[in-house]
């Protein structure tokens, strides 16, 4: 697989998933521009809706790790997003200590009037692909995210430390 088409192939795959980052980063900044919020507080509300969406919920250090933002910046955004009114903060669990982040009702509709058009329009594109070819896909992307996860892990000595080449 080492051949210049196949090269070509992947470097060809490489800018259209590039490309697909930076549209939905896009997406995501129009959407804080819609609702009058910083782009990262747009960022955290989409992470948080996204969670309750596939029947799971985000804690406060989660949803740190998500965003790439520390302990101290995250509880400064969910202070501003409480505040506004759009999430709420729940103890939930058993371990009181334990928070869990939830959006609130008027935020799902908001959130759903601005992404559905999107919505129906990546399933229209998705129904055109067969079980197989999306399993296929689901496949690849999986194993991309571990790779990058597994690049992600390692320590990154800071570009002042590396000897001179």
């Amino acid at each position: 697989m080492n051949d210049p088409a196949s090269r070509e192939q992947q470097e060809q795959v490489n800018e259209r998933l590039r490309a697909y980052g930076a549209t939905f980063r896009e997406f995501s900044r129009r959407f804080a521009d819609w609702l009058g919020l910083h782009s990262t507080d747009a960022e955290a509300l989409i992470e948080i809706l996204a969670a309750q969406e596939h029947g799971t919920t985000l804690s406060p250090a989660r949803l740190s790790e998500r965003i790439g933002l520390s302990q101290p910046a995250t509880t400064a955004l969910l202070n501003r997003l409480e505040k506004a009114g759009h999430i709420v903060r729940t103890r939930e669990h058993s371990d009181r200590r334990i928070v869990t982040l939830r959006s609130n009702p008027k935020i799902d509709t908001l959130a759903d009037e601005f992404f559905r058009p999107l919505g129906d329009k990546v399933e229209a594109v998705m129904a055109r692909y067969s079980g197989d070819q999306l399993q296929q896909f689901e496949t690849f992307l999986g194993d991309l995210l571990t790779a990058m996860h597994s690049q992600l892990e390692q320590p990154l000595t800071p570009l002042s430390q590396h000897p001179e080449s």
